[in-house]
């Protein structure tokens, strides 16, 4: 008997949609085949490679020493934690790997915000070219920002998430300007009563907030879009083919990614990136290894250097964040400011990618957590990738 979408996912494939695709039960499908839903655009590898995943025993009934809230094996966080996928490199070799029962080591799941670390990548590729001068104002790549809150801010602030904006990151409003954002991006349903925007009309209608650029950490999405906008218009390259040429076919990803779009083809450089677990992790080791990988330089290891070393630490306190108590912001990586140096990028629903020198180790995970941010479960994977860290794998 064939089975049917319903039967397989325990809901009608007509269920999902812009209204309810970050929804739980619905997510977990949705995370997997967003483009099935967002026009999106192609970001290939230079060989299609289809892989298999290493049979999860290793990793799923390793202990967790000390424990997290009374969970004490693997397998059990990562139940726990809603993840849909997990790679565990050890010097550069897979020594744990992970799927829950619907997803698959070939099959790309958004990654989210870490999508920001990804685009920050390109850029500092272009950088270590010559191509981008981080000191410049935005005016000076696109004319007509002058009129906007990016109008005077410098391309570092776009980068450092300093820049003055006028906006709320508002996840969970049906109707505030984060819904709009997200309308422009075709990411929610249109609204009949509303002009359509494109994400560009969107980026360069925002407003300054009252204070200076370059002063404390704000956390606004729309400034990591700000960052794909620049990179199309200073390159003449859409952004998909920007990611292919200068990260994925040198990297040796093994599985083409794919990017959301809005109606103009304009990328969501800022949450829109689907890449697989495995190619994920191997984006945290080409930085573990200073940017180079196979004998070829892909990225300047000054430009690592700087992303790991630098961010201003009063930015970071000024900014209120929580979670990380002596952490900093550079270039769309989160430094922990821990004595092992380790780094990450994160994405609301449990997306990340985390490097830790002193053992290492990547870890790479993707999940579709019940709600967008958690900051308990926030600070427990942390303490999870940790232990991790500390396992003989």
């Amino acid at each position: 008997m064939t089975r049917t979408f319903s039967d397989t996912h325990g809901f009608a494939r007509a269920d999902v949609t812009l209204a309810t695709w970050r929804t739980a039960p619905y997510n977990v499908w949705a995370f997997q085949n967003l483009r099935d839903l967002v026009p999106t655009a192609e970001i290939t590898c230079a060989k299609v490679e289809p892989e298999e995943a290493i049979a999860p025993d290793s990793i799923v009934d390793a202990p967790i020493d000390p424990g997290i809230d009374g969970i004490s094996k693997v397998g059990d966080f990562l139940r726990h934690a809603h993840t849909d996928g997990l790679v565990v490199m050890r010097s550069g070799k897979i020594v744990g790997e992970y799927y829950a029962p619907h997803a698959d080591v070939n099959r790309p799941h958004v990654i989210f915000s870490v999508s920001k670390s990804l685009t920050a990548l390109i850029s500092g590729i272009l950088e270590g070219q010559g191509v981008i001068d981080p000191d410049k104002p935005v005016s000076a790549y696109i004319p007509e920002a002058a009129g906007s809150a990016y109008g005077d801010a410098t391309y570092r602030d776009v980068l450092d998430m300093r820049v003055s904006l006028d906006f709320e990151e508002a996840y969970l409003d049906p109707n505030g300007a984060f819904a709009r954002y997200r309308r422009a991006t075709l990411w929610n349903p249109r609204d009949p009563g509303l002009p359509n925007e494109t994400l560009p009309d969107f980026l360069l209608s925002l407003k300054k907030a009252d204070r200076p650029h370059g002063g404390k950490f704000t956390y606004l999405s729309p400034n990591s879009d700000m960052l794909g906008m620049l990179l199309e218009r200073i390159t003449g390259v859409r952004f998909a083919e920007l990611m292919s040429e200068l990260l994925w076919k040198p990297l040796g990803a093994r599985n083409n990614g794919y990017v959301t779009v809005d109606a103009v083809g304009s990328p969501r450089t800022a949450g829109g990136i689907n890449v697989t677990t495995r190619d994920l992790a191997r984006v945290g080791e080409l930085l573990r290894q200073g940017g180079a990988i196979g004998g070829r330089q892909i990225v300047k290891p000054a430009w690592i250097a700087d992303m790991t070393q630098n961010g201003d630490r009063q930015a970071w306190i000024d900014g209120g964040s929580q979670l990380l108590a002596n952490g900093r912001y550079r270039s769309k990586w989160y430094q922990t400011g821990e004595a092992d140096g380790s780094y990450c990028g994160i994405g609301i629903h449990g997306q990340w990618l985390w490097v830790d020198p002193s053992t290492e180790t990547v870890i790479a995970t993707v999940s579709s957590q019940l709600i967008p941010i958690n900051d308990a479960m926030e600070k427990d994977t942390i303490s999870f990738f940790r232990a991790i860290g500390r396992l003989a794998l």
